[in-house]
């Protein structure tokens, strides 16, 4: 086993000096590039970009004040993540969130998933992989499809 130099190799998705770097989903199995792929930062932020806008159209309409943002944000992601893997705004920039385990990601892992996402500081924490901390606790991983 190497010995591992700096202060950050303890934690899971970091590399100690001198380690195969590969590419974010290599250990998981996943192309390099394509479908099935690790999503890359910039779709991700359009997702929310897109979902973000979209929510904040919606509070408009039905509530007539932004400020319920918010809340339709965190029941979209949180019910289309559950169900379906997607939210409006990963279907449409071809993004999907799964399972490490294969299986759907469910109302429990998707609950905890937009829970941290909410939470701001978890998706800006990631690894190697691309995963953030709300990634990690719901053992999932955004893929590209």
């Amino acid at each position: 086993m190497s010995e591992r130099r700096w202060a950050g190799s303890w934690l899971s998705g970091t590399r100690a000096a001198g380690e195969e770097n590969g590419y974010p989903g290599q250990h998981f199995g996943l192309p390099e590039e394509g479908p099935r792929s690790v999503a890359g930062v910039g779709r991700r932020i359009g997702a929310l970009f897109i979902d973000w806008l979209l929510c904040m159209i919606i509070a408009v309409a039905v509530f007539h004040s932004q400020y319920w943002t918010i809340a339709v944000f965190a029941v979209e992601v949180y019910v289309l993540t559950a169900l379906t893997g997607f939210t409006v705004g990963k279907r449409i920039v071809g993004v999907r969130v799964v399972r490490l385990d294969g299986k759907p990601v469910g109302f429990w892992w998707a609950l905890l998933r937009t829970l941290l996402l909410l939470a701001l500081v978890p998706p800006l924490v990631f690894d190697s992989d691309l995963r953030g901390l709300h990634d990690k606790a719901a053992e999932t991983l955004v893929i590209r499809i």
